[in-house]
């Protein structure tokens, strides 16, 4: 399965390709005995190396109090005072990596499950110094966060376009691998565009044979030029170590990202209004089309935007924006970047002719229902459908609890944030007027099956 902490990359063929490279960044000191010049990566490390930092986190997590401590009946019988001690907390750390990518304004990309929770967070510099950074916003479905420290005597690292990387090429990674400190290793990258990996909900990473590692996470992947191209954040590891198979997510995708946490604190993604599918060669073959890379229109929302710019069911999408389309993951990711009332034009092939429609990206629709006005015992919950913006799209049913306030009639239930309703009262729930109608005719209670992470349970809410 894969883990999400990242880093380096490969081996000494890099070191002889730097030889053969015009401007490559490979010095040529003498160091052997017949004074023949040896290849390095020294002299672009020497200057990448400051704008790569470790990133030390603190968090503090609230113990879980069981349940039964709450019922002023197993109090009583067990004899046990009417006062209730305080919730215990426990300390939590966690070690990182990041890229200081504006140095006048001390912004830093690093990866979210890095600073996920974390109360402080501690930048140390190559140099050895500490700073206390602050969180500027986090993008948990791309796993992506910006932090900021003092602008003072920064290094940032210059970024590439990444759409221009090619199975085959060099990188190198820089990051804090078990905390060891800044380490460097180097690789090839091996594959482009990865997507339903299930790491993120919205994933097009660079694949990579790097030698990955816990603290790596956040860490720069460079080219020979020593420019930006990712940021490391996953393995996939079998057996719960390195494999050679690293993941890390374009810098031209992290880099739209920031920008919007910059600006807003948060990404707003719009949506399009469609139902999407692969298109397959059996597909191709149906719609009498040579092309055999695309992403096939199943279902089209009324009033959506796909409805205005003229989308049809059956188009075939095949480029947005000057991008080709390999699938529907890919589409999915190119439209999750756009912000909401973008302009885009989309290339599509409809009956095997080819068009080109625009299209204006929409704000989610908000299905959401307040937990007291379907039931008064869950006040306290808001419940909302799983719509085109979540991850969850078209993996699983259900009605998600999308927030829970400490303390209220749905939180003493036991419903927590995140809770996947799959039935109420053993009836099976996608919408939420499904739930609305069961609830109103429940005169005895509801009994919510509930998938929380990988388990399952039943709770009674009376």
């Amino acid at each position: 399965m894969p883990y999400k902490y990242s880093s380096g990359i490969m081996g000494g063929v890099i070191l002889l390709y730097a030889l053969m490279v015009p401007g490559a960044f490979a010095a040529l000191p003498v160091a052997d005995g017949d004074g023949q010049p040896l290849p390095t990566l020294a002299p672009v490390l020497e200057k990448v190396r400051p704008a790569v930092v470790n990133i030390a986190t603190k968090g503090f997590v609230r113990e879980q109090e069981n349940p039964l401590l709450r019922d002023p009946f197993f109090r009583f019988f067990f004899d046990l005072p009417d006062r209730r001690p305080q919730p215990r907390q426990r300390q939590e750390q966690s070690l990182g990596s990041g890229v200081i990518v504006d140095a006048d304004k001390g912004y830093i990309i690093t990866n979210n499950h890095v600073i996920d929770k974390a109360d402080e967070i501690t930048v140390t510099l190559v140099d050895g110094r500490n700073l206390s950074a602050k969180l500027v916003g986090t993008d948990p479905e791309a796993d992506i966060a910006v932090i900021q420290v003092p602008a003072e005597n920064l290094t940032a690292l210059p970024t590439a376009d990444s759409d221009v990387l090619r199975v085959g090429d060099f990188v190198v990674a820089i990051g804090n691998p078990f905390g060891l400190g800044q380490t460097v290793t180097s690789g090839i990258v091996s594959a482009l565009g990865r997507t339903g990996l299930g790491i993120e909900g919205y994933e097009d990473f660079i694949q990579t044979d790097a030698s990955i590692n816990p603290g790596n996470s956040g860490g720069a992947l460079i080219n020979l030029r020593g420019e930006l191209v990712g940021i490391n954040t996953a393995i996939l590891a079998p057996g719960g170590g390195n494999v050679g198979i690293g993941f890390a997510i374009p810098i031209n995708m992290a880099r739209n990202i920031m920008g919007q946490l910059v600006t807003h604190g948060e990404v707003k993604r719009g949506q399009l209004g469609v139902i999407i599918q692969d298109l397959t060669p059996e597909l191709a073959n149906a719609f009498d089309i040579e092309v055999h890379k695309g992403a096939v229109i199943a279902e089209v929302m009324n009033g959506s935007p796909a409805d205005k710019a003229g989308i049809k069911v059956g188009d075939v999408i095949v480029e947005v924006g000057g991008h080709k389309i390999s699938n529907a993951g890919e589409l999915r990711n190119r439209l999750g970047l756009l912000r909401v009332g973008e302009q885009v034009e989309l290339k599509v092939l409809r009956e095997g002719k080819p068009r080109t429609l625009q299209a204006k990206i929409g704000a989610p629709q908000l299905d959401s229902v307040a937990g007291d006005a379907l039931y008064d015992r869950l006040a306290g919950a808001v419940f909302g459908e799983i719509n085109q913006s979540s991850p969850l799209y078209g993996k699983v049913e259900g009605i998600i609890v999308s927030e829970v306030q400490s303390n209220s009639p749905a939180f003493r239930t036991g419903l927590r944030k995140g809770d996947l309703i799959v039935s109420v009262n053993r009836r099976k729930v996608t919408t939420l007027k499904d739930f609305e109608n069961i609830a109103k005719a429940s005169r005895q209670g509801l009994l919510l099956n509930i998938q929380r992470g990988n388990s399952a349970m039943f709770v009674l809410v009376k």
